[in-house]
C-alpha cells in the first residue's frame, strides 16, 4: 500500500496549501531548502494572498498574444510557499506557465525538485517532469518520472520510487510503474509495485487498490506471525471490510499449527445515538482438546438524550480453559468471571438512577456454586441530593434488587438511606456534620428452617467531617507547600444483623479512600457498628507556575472506642483499638525520577506492628529511549512479588528490552521476556523471547516473536510492540 502521507502531501502540493511538519530526525531532503538560505532573506508579506515574483531578467512582448520570458533565476513566493527555476516562460496559446532548469517547489511540509514544470492555469493542470520529492511529515522521500495533477482531483505518478531512508542509504525502496489517485472517490490504484529490502525484492504486486487519506477501504491488512508452546506456530491474516461509512468489520483467520484454524470476526457500528461492537471467535474441533472452542462479546451504548443512556455488555466463552489456551497473556488467564449486563442510566444535576439486569459466567472451576456471585434480576439504584434553606443539604439513596442463584438463599432486598448534612466552609477550612438512617428489608426464599423470610434493619449513622489547609511559599522558589489535616468522626450503634443474608457485601482492605468512609463494609447487607475517629494528614509540594504536583505524602489511621460486634459469617468480632497505619508517598521532584510508595502496618489486626501491605515503584527515565522500572508488592499471607523492567540502548541503533516478574512466596517466575530492538532512520526490528504462566495452576508457556517495521509503510510479524507497552511502564512502541 502506498503511504497515505505521500498521497496527502502531493495533493497539498497541488492546492499549494501544505501544513507545517514536525522537525526531522533523519534528513531526507534532497537539497538545502531555499527558505534556509542566508543569502535569500525572506521578508514576511503583509498579505498572505500576495504573489511575489522576482527574476534576474524579464522580457515581455505586448499585443494580442502577449508573452513573457524570465531568466537569470526566477523566484515566486506566496505566504510560506516558494517556487524557483533557472527560467520561466509564459505561453498565451497554451495558457500555461513553463518553469525550466533546476525547478524547485517547497512549503513547510514538502520539497520538490524537477527538471521542468508546467502550470496550465485555465485547466488547473500541474505537471512535473523528472521530479524528486521529500515530505517532512513522515520523513520520507521519493522520485517520479512525471507527476500530473488536474483540477478534478485526479493525480497520476509514473515511474515512482519511495522510501523513508535518507539519501545514500536506501535500505528499503518501493518502486512502481504508475499510481493513480482519485481524490473525489478517495481511492488510489497502483500497478507493478515492488518492494526491495537491502536491494533484494521481497514483495511484488501487479495491482493494488487502497484508500486515500482517512478514507477506509476493504482489503487485506498486515499479517501477524508468532509461536507459543501451547498452540504451536501462529499466523493471522486480517481482512478489513468497509461496509458503510458507519459500519465496518474485520475477519481474521488465525492458524494455530497445534490446534487448527480459528476464525475471529469483529463488527463495529456508529450512528447518531448508538455505537457498539460485536466480536466472535470460533475454533472448530480443537486438535488438542477435541472440542469446539468459541468466544462471543457484545458491547453497545445508546445516548437517548435528556440524561438517559443504555449500555449492554455481554461475554460468553465455550469453556473455563478458553483464555488459558487462547488468551495469550497472564492477565487473560486470570479471568474468573465474565460480565453479562443490560443497564439504563439517568443523570441530572441533582438526581441519578441506574436500572440493570446482571449475570456472570464463572470460568474458574475451583469456585464452588455457593461461592459464585448472584444474578441481579433486576436491580434499580437511585441517588439524589438537594440544597434546602439555611444551608442544609438533603439527600437520599435507595436500591431495589432481586438476587438469584441456583443454590443458597435468594430473594429481594430494599435499601433506603435518607440523609441530611450541613456543609460549612471558608478559606482553608471546612466542617460538615451529618446524620442518616440506613434501612433495609428482605423478602427471602430457600431459608433454613426457623429463619425469618422477611428480616429488616434500621441503623442511624451520625458523622462529623472536618479539615484544614495550610500553605506556605518556599523561599527563593516558585513552589508552595501545603499541610492538610483531616478528621472524620463516625457513630453507629449496634444492631443485630446476624439474621440477614450476605448477597454482595464484603469487608474491603483499608486504604486512603476507605479511611474516610462511614461504613467499614462494602454493600448494604451489613452496617458496621462503631464509635471511631479517622484522622490523617497530607502534605504536598506544588509548582506555582505550572500547577504540577511535585510531591505528596499522606498518613492516616482510625481509632475505635469499643469492640465492633457486627460481623460477616465466619469472621470474629473486631476488638483492636486502632486500624493499621496507612501511608503513601509520591515523589516527582527530580525530572528523571519518579517514586511511589504505599505502606500499611500497625496494630489493626495482629497487634504485632508487622507490615500488612506494602508496594513500591521506582522509575528512572533520563531519556525517552532509556527506561528502568523497579517494583515490589507485598500482602501478608497472600503475595510477595518483585518486578524489574526496562528499555535501554546498548549500541548505536540497538536497544535491549526486558521484564522479570517473580513471586517470592511461590519461588516462581510469573513472567519474563527479553528482547532486542534495532532502529534505523527508515526501518526497525524487534525480537522478543517470552516465558510466562498461562494457566491458573501455574503452567508455563513459551513464545517467540519477530516484528519487522518499515517506517511509513507497515509492520509485519508478531505484535511484539503491544507486549512491550503492556509489560514496561513508560515504553513507547513508536519507531520514529
Amino acid at each position: 500500500m502506498f503511504p497515505k502521507s505521500l498521497l496527502t502531501a502531493l495533493l497539498l502540493l497541488a492546492a499549494m496549501n501544505a501544513v507545517a511538519a514536525e522537525p526531522l530526525s533523519c534528513q531526507t531532503s534532497p537539497e538545502r531548502r531555499l527558505s534556509t538560505d542566508p543569502f535569500l532573506p525572506l521578508t514576511p508579506l503583509a498579505n498572505p494572498e500576495t504573489i511575489l515574483l522576482e527574476a534576474g531578467n524579464f522580457e515581455a512582448q505586448l499585443g494580442d498574444l502577449p508573452t513573457a520570458v524570465m531568466s537569470g533565476g526566477v523566484l515566486l513566493r506566496r505566504d510560506d510557499k516558494l517556487a524557483g527555476a533557472d527560467t520561466a516562460r509564459y505561453d498565451p496559446v497554451q495558457k500555461a506557465i513553463y518553469l525550466e532548469g533546476s525547478v524547485r517547489y517547497e512549503d513547510p511540509g514538502t520539497q520538490v525538485l524537477s527538471d521542468s514544470a508546467e502550470f496550465a492555469y485555465v485547466t488547473g493542470r500541474i505537471r512535473f517532469e523528472g521530479a524528486e520529492f521529500s515530505l517532512a511529515g513522515n520523513n520520507s522521500r521519493g522520485a517520479a518520472d512525471a507527476i500530473e495533477i488536474n483540477q478534478n482531483g485526479f493525480l497520476t505518478l509514473d515511474g515512482v520510487e519511495y522510501t523513508t531512508c535518507p539519501p545514500g542509504s536506501e535500505d528499503w525502496l518501493m518502486q512502481g510503474k504508475s499510481i493513480e489517485l482519485d481524490t473525489k472517490r478517495g481511492v488510489g490504484t497502483a500497478k507493478g509495485m515492488k518492494l526491495k529490502f537491502k536491494g533484494v525484492p521481497i514483495l511484488y504486486s501487479p495491482y493494488l487498490s487502497f484508500p486515500i487519506g482517512d478514507a477506509r477501504k476493504s482489503g487485506v491488512l498486515t499479517p501477524e506471525i508468532g509461536s507459543s508452546g501451547r498452540s504451536g506456530n501462529e499466523i493471522r491474516v486480517p481482512w478489513y471490510w468497509n461496509i458503510a461509512p458507519n459500519y465496518d468489520a474485520t475477519i481474521t483467520p488465525r492458524l494455530l499449527t497445534s490446534r487448527g484454524l480459528q476464525i475471529a470476526t469483529e463488527f463495529r457500528y456508529l450512528t447518531a445515538r448508538n455505537d457498539g461492537l460485536v466480536s466472535a471467535d470460533y475454533l472448530p474441533n480443537d486438535d488438542i482438546v477435541g472440542e469446539t472452542r468459541y468466544q462471543f462479546h457484545y458491547q453497545h451504548r445508546t445516548l437517548f438524550g435528556d440524561g438517559w443512556r443504555n449500555q449492554i455488555d455481554l461475554t460468553d466463552v465455550s469453556d473455563s480453559q478458553y483464555y488459558e489456551d487462547l488468551g495469550g497473556s497472564l492477565s487473560a488467564s486470570s479471568i474468573t468471571h465474565l460480565n453479562r449486563s443490560v443497564r439504563f442510566d439517568y443523570f441530572s444535576p441533582n438526581f441519578s438512577m441506574l436500572a440493570r439486569v446482571q449475570d456472570y459466567q464463572t470460568i474458574d472451576d475451583a469456585i464452588l456454586p455457593d461461592e459464585q456471585p448472584y444474578r441481579r434480576a433486576p436491580q434499580v439504584l437511585v441517588n439524589g441530593r438537594w440544597k434546602t434553606p439555611f444551608g442544609l443539604r438533603f439527600g437520599i439513596s435507595g436500591e431495589v434488587v432481586n438476587f438469584d442463584r441456583d443454590v443458597g438463599v435468594t430473594g429481594w432486598r430494599v435499601n433506603a438511606v435518607p440523609r441530611i448534612d450541613l456543609p460549612i466552609s471558608g478559606p482553608g477550612w471546612f466542617i460538615t456534620p451529618g446524620i442518616e438512617l440506613n434501612y433495609a428489608r428482605y423478602d427471602l426464599k430457600n431459608t433454613l428452617p426457623g429463619d425469618s423470610t422477611a428480616p429488616s434493619r434500621s441503623v442511624p449513622v451520625s458523622s462529623l467531617d472536618m479539615g484544614l489547609i495550610f500553605e506556605r511559599a518556599a523561599s527563593n522558589s516558585s513552589r508552595i507547600q501545603t499541610i492538610e489535616p483531616r478528621l472524620l468522626y463516625v457513630s453507629i450503634p449496634f444492631r443485630d444483623q446476624d439474621g440477614l443474608p450476605v448477597f454482595d457485601t464484603i469487608s474491603p482492605d483499608i486504604n486512603l479512600v476507605q479511611l474516610y468512609r462511614k461504613n467499614r463494609y462494602l454493600g448494604a447487607d451489613r452496617i458496621g457498628d462503631t464509635e471511631q475517629i479517622s484522622f490523617g494528614i497530607t502534605s504536598r509540594i506544588l509548582d506555582v507556575s505550572t500547577g504540577r504536583e511535585m510531591m505528596s505524602a499522606t498518613i492516616g489511621q482510625t481509632r475505635y472506642h469499643g469492640d465492633r460486634l457486627v460481623t460477616l459469617p465466619g469472621t470474629n468480632v473486631a476488638t483492636s483499638e486502632t486500624s493499621d497505619y496507612i501511608a503513601r508517598i509520591r515523589f516527582l521532584l527530580f525530572r528523571n525520577v519518579n517514586f511511589d510508595f504505599g505502606h500499611q502496618w500497625g496494630a489493626g489486626v495482629s497487634d504485632t506492628g508487622d507490615t500488612t501491605k506494602s508496594e513500591a515503584r521506582l522509575q528512572y527515565r533520563p531519556a525517552n529511549s532509556k527506561i528502568l522500572n523497579l517494583a515490589y508488592r507485598f500482602r501478608r499471607d497472600s503475595l510477595e512479588q518483585g518486578d524489574v523492567s526496562g528499555s535501554w540502548p546498548v549500541a548505536t541503533h540497538w536497544n535491549v528490552v526486558g521484564r522479570y516478574n517473580y513471586s517470592f512466596r511461590d519461588d516462581a517466575v510469573l513472567e519474563q521476556f527479553l528482547g532486542l530492538e534495532y532502529e534505523s532512520c527508515c526501518w526497525g526490528l524487534r525480537l522478543v523471547s517470552r516465558r510466562y504462566i498461562s494457566t491458573r495452576d501455574g503452567t508455563l508457556d513459551t513464545s517467540f516473536g519477530l516484528q519487522f517495521i518499515l517506517k511509513g509503510v507497515a509492520s509485519v510479524g508478531t505484535a511484539a510492540d503491544k507486549l512491550l507497552e503492556r509489560g514496561i511502564l513508560g515504553y513507547s512502541a513508536d519507531l520514529r
